[in-house]
């Protein structure tokens, strides 16, 4: 088979986001030259956008779902001609996405079903990102999109801060709302869209009831995001994060256990751990103690890990920042408790520049940590960030970031050009970098990681991994998978030739990988 590379070169902060050319078409899937849905696609529970056009090292870990996406988990056993129902239009972070699935399983258990396309819902919700300008104007034309070919629309989500804004491009919507306003959008929807009675509904399916705590999710079945805390602490001066989402609040361990052994139960693999601050879960709590399965347990990160390793699923951590206190969890990855993978938001090398954007931990001595961590845990694949071009960044900085990199050898690099984020403090900064100053040095950032990623891949030829199917492509024999280093759209993939047909999608298989590009690599299975 063909070892091209799939790396989408994101050469801007605006570009690492769909432009709002892109977002009609992201949203919109209702053109019919558009292929339909195929059967391996269907059983993985609901669409993965770009499957079969990879990109890697995403600086922004989008996960957009559209009106059809939305629909296809929760209406594949729905009865037929059931009223009334809701499309859904989901943009922006994994955060965001748990958000719309909390919001379609209250409307599910409520009777409500989840329409397919603009013209079978009676409304619909969008969802929105609002972090930065590109992600702004995606939610504006999705908004825009959904009205013109609905007309009945509530918004919700992180630009819902923005209600004015929304309105008066749009003053046609029903209802605003803000990040994980769970409560407002099920009021707002019922509002305008009574809830069915069920009495009445002879078409209502009783099973509906039976939705347990893992509720209706967008991601394939074999995986799923569990979102453990909500808003953040930091006041990093390129984010308005805590202006939209708030303080950090952290789930109690308790609620966030039974919704991990839901999951489980429903026949999750592998759960993606995210939040603002991963690494801070349970701080506001002052790690309070519940109870669960009978036993005590803090609410605190490291506690949290022991607790999900016990499932005996993947557990993938996200967005974690590195406090000394991650030392003790990636003795827990050294022990194989947890996928030896961390995905930590370094942003910059220079200290300069980090005190700039106000990032924590700053002052630490990464590298040593990173150098600790391998010793501890050598398999261990960090995955970071990083911002080329902020406010002040002179080609020393830049420069010592390039080293950073060469002495790191981290193995998932996503990287972004600064651009200004509406009520960000680093507007305000003086000596912005010129635009083509800021690509050229984006370019020499990836072309030196592309480097980096060749040769860590270079290194696993021979080896014998366990990966994860995420797709099969049927026409080429060949199964789509992940290993552990691969976190779902925006790592790399491990390509399996020659599958059988016992191979499903969901399940794990031990290969040979046998080849490597700069970011994927390619293995055999002898069954």
């Amino acid at each position: 088979m063909p070892k091209t590379s799939t790396e989408s070169v994101n050469t801007t902060i605006t570009t690492s986001l769909p432009t709002s050319t892109e977002a009609k078409s992201t949203v919109s899937v209702f053109d019919p030259a558009k292929p339909a849905v195929t059967s391996a696609q269907s059983s993985m529970g609901s669409v993965q956008p770009n499957s079969m056009n990879n990109s890697h090292h995403k600086a922004n870990h989008n996960q957009n779902r559209s009106i059809e996406q939305s629909s296809h988990v929760v209406s594949a056993n729905a009865p037929v001609d059931a009223a009334p129902k809701i499309g859904f239009v989901s943009l922006g972070c994994p955060k965001a996405l748990v958000d719309s699935e909390r919001i379609i399983t209250e409307l599910s258990r409520d009777g409500y079903q989840v329409a397919s396309d603009y013209n079978g819902a009676d409304l619909v919700v969008v969802n929105t990102c609002g972090f930065i300008e590109s992600a702004v104007q995606e939610s504006l034309d999705a908004i825009g999109e959904a009205i013109s070919k609905n007309g009945k629309v509530i918004v919700t989500g992180c630009l819902g801060k923005e209600a004015d804004k929304i309105r008066e491009m749009h003053p046609a919507v029903l209802a605003v709302t803000g990040a994980h306003a769970y409560d407002e959008v099920i009021t707002a929807v019922a509002q305008h869209v009574p809830k069915p009675n069920r009495s009445l509904d002879a078409n209502y399916d009783p099973k509906i009831d039976l939705i347990n705590e893992a509720g209706v999710k967008l991601t394939p079945s074999h995986y799923a995001y569990l979102k453990i805390s909500e808003g953040c602490n930091h006041r990093c001066t390129f984010c308005i994060i805590p202006s939209l989402r708030g303080d950090l609040v952290s789930r109690p361990i308790d609620n966030v256990m039974n919704e991990a052994m839901a999951l489980k139960n429903a026949g999750v693999k592998e759960l993606l751990i995210i939040s603002q601050d991963t690494s801070a879960y349970g701080l506001d709590l002052k790690y309070k103690t519940s109870f669960w399965n009978g036993m005590p347990l803090k609410s605190k990160f490291y506690d949290l890990c022991q607790a999900l390793n016990d499932l005996g699923i993947w557990v993938r951590l996200h967005y974690v920042y590195p406090y000394p206190h991650v030392d003790k969890v990636v003795e827990l990855m050294g022990e194989k408790k947890l996928l030896p993978y961390l995905d930590i938001p370094f942003q910059h090398a220079s200290h300069r520049i980090l005190k700039a954007m106000k990032r924590p931990a700053h002052s630490e001595n990464t590298l040593a940590r990173i150098k600790a961590w391998r010793e501890i845990c050598p398999d261990i694949v960090i995955r970071s960030t990083f911002v080329v071009g902020f406010p002040g960044e002179t080609e020393e900085d830049f420069q010592c970031l390039l080293d950073w990199l060469v002495e790191a050898r981290l193995d998932r690099v996503g990287a972004f050009t600064y651009s200004e984020v509406e009520g960000a403090v680093a507007n305000e900064l003086p000596n912005h970098v010129p635009e083509d100053v800021k690509q050229a040095r984006y370019e020499r950032l990836m072309t030196l990681q592309q480097d980096i990623s060749a040769q860590k891949l270079q290194e696993k030829i021979g080896k014998t991994l366990t990966v994860l199917v995420d797709e099969i492509d049927y026409d080429e024999n060949i199964a789509i998978c992940r290993s552990y280093a691969d976190a779902p759209e925006i790592d790399g993939h491990v390509y399996v030739d020659d599958i059988t047909a016992r191979v499903k999608v969901g399940e794990f298989l031990t290969v040979t990988i046998d080849d490597a590009s700069e970011y994927d690599l390619f293995a055999s299975y002898h069954g």
